[in-house]
């Protein structure tokens, strides 16, 4: 495949998954601005080292794995993780409700660790399988598993607080 082929195809993959990128990247950094440069930066990567990817059926892991590492290292850099909730609110596409309980569940998303944090957003915001998650993370299924489980009891134990209080 040429480059000028692959250049094609990632277009049309970021273009197609847009939405996806912005809500991952937003879920690190709860900011719209913010989200929207890593997402650019993250395509300002991809396309510099679009020859790295040898075979193009790998092409959502390798986008989604430079979004993660760039959403990272943003966080490091900046360290600005806290959103207002109107931030919130719009983060929230048209047609979804969202309610306290929603607020709340997205609060301690955000206290989890952030290997934890990320596992939670591409299982469930992200609808992505456990093995696709390890293939994107480079690990082992049965490590994705545990620390998905370890993610959630911490999601129950703090929701569980929050009720209580």
């Amino acid at each position: 495949m040429t480059k000028e082929e692959k250049y094609k195809l990632v277009e049309a993959f970021i273009i197609e998954n847009q939405h996806s990128y912005y809500r991952l990247a937003f879920s690190y950094v709860k900011n719209k601005e913010d989200a929207l440069d890593i997402v650019q930066e993250s395509i300002v990567k991809a396309l510099k080292s679009i020859d790295y990817i040898e075979q193009i059926e790998y092409i959502k892991t390798w986008f989604y794995r430079i979004l993660i590492n760039t959403s990272i290292d943003y966080i490091k850099r900046n360290k600005r993780t806290i959103a207002s909730p109107d931030e919130i609110l719009d983060f929230h596409l048209p047609n979804q409700e969202i309610n306290l309980h929603d607020l709340d569940l997205y609060d301690a998303i955000d206290h989890l660790p952030i290997t934890y944090k990320t596992i939670i957003i591409l299982r469930f915001f992200e609808d992505m399988k456990i093995d696709d998650i390890a293939e994107m993370l480079g690990e082992n299924s049965n490590t994705i598993k545990t620390r998905l489980y370890a993610a959630l009891r911490k999601l129950r134990i703090e929701m569980k607080e929050d009720v209580e209080s």
